[in-house]
């Protein structure tokens, strides 16, 4: 049970309050993510507050999610013998009502990961998280996107995401501003999260490591939205300080790490930079 109040629109507060919720209480994320980002993410779910496990054999995938404080699924390197295993675990996470996460790694482009996608998304995820270039091909599995373009800025991604949402409770399209969507009584909210540094694009698995975090926060709040915002608000912020750090990729991972422990409430006040608009 999340202990924090649902909010509207997340704002610095409630994404401070989410934070200390985080460290509070360490929540456990069963990550089903890629091997190339295995051992990242796991470190950054550390770094943050938060506590990982990588249990991905069909004989116990599922058990571990219904026991989990969140779920991960990340289709960034798919295998025959792990369908069972994501399904298993996406089913057990909607019927025991843990929270999970969907990053869709190249479902709109690979039919086969297309297909899986499609079951996954049957489960209704919390959030769907991918860049923009991902939500939209999410989205055109239905025929209603436009494709995998790896150039899409957030911002092109946002009707895909709206559309998202009769699947999933909240989607967010990463990039140079994260654009993230909700459904409201009376149309859906788009919150902008602002920051972030270029090098993170140079760090193999810190977008798979969103994912994650989302995840984790979404153990401790209590909708998608302010999960999905606490989490790239997290990240932004301490991409910002890591790179006043370093320039160079390989420092840059280990000062992210650094930052991503030692962010406080002071920081995401003086840094975060969210802002708020209603769709109608």
């Amino acid at each position: 049970m999340t202990t924090l109040e649902p909010t509207r629109s997340p704002d610095v507060d409630a994404v401070i309050d989410a934070l200390l919720e985080l460290r509070s209480r360490t929540p456990l994320v069963h990550a089903l993510t890629n091997y190339v980002a295995a051992g990242f993410t796991a470190n950054v779910l550390l770094a943050a507050g938060a506590s990982p496990a990588m249990v991905d054999n069909v004989e116990e995938a599922g058990i571990f999610a219904g026991v989990a404080d969140a779920v991960l699924i990340n289709l960034g390197t798919p295998q025959s013998a792990l369908h069972d295993s994501y399904v298993a675990a996406a089913t057990s996470a909607r019927e025991s009502g843990t929270p999970w996460v969907l990053d869709p790694i190249g479902a709109g482009g690979l039919p086969w990961r297309g297909e899986l996608a499609r079951e996954l998304l049957a489960q209704h995820p919390t959030v769907i998280r991918g860049n923009a270039s991902e939500v939209i091909g999410l989205h055109g599995l239905d025929g209603g996107g436009r494709g995998v373009d790896s150039s899409a800025d957030p911002a092109a991604a946002v009707e895909s995401a709206r559309a998202l949402l009769a699947s999933a409770d909240a989607v967010s399209a990463s990039g140079p501003v994260d654009h993230v969507v909700a459904a409201t009584g009376s149309g859906h909210n788009l919150l902008k999260v602002g920051g972030g540094h270029t090098l993170l694009t140079k760090v193999t698995g810190t977008g798979c490591s969103l994912g994650a975090l989302v995840a984790a926060y979404a153990a401790v709040t209590p909708d998608g939205l302010t999960a999905a915002v606490s989490a790239h608000t997290h990240v932004a912020v301490a991409a910002d300080i890591a790179a006043e750090k370093t320039s160079a990729p390989g420092s840059f991972a280990v000062a992210y790490l650094d930052a991503l422990h030692d962010l406080g409430p002071d920081d995401i006040r003086a840094r975060a930079q969210i802002t708020w608009t209603s769709l109608s």
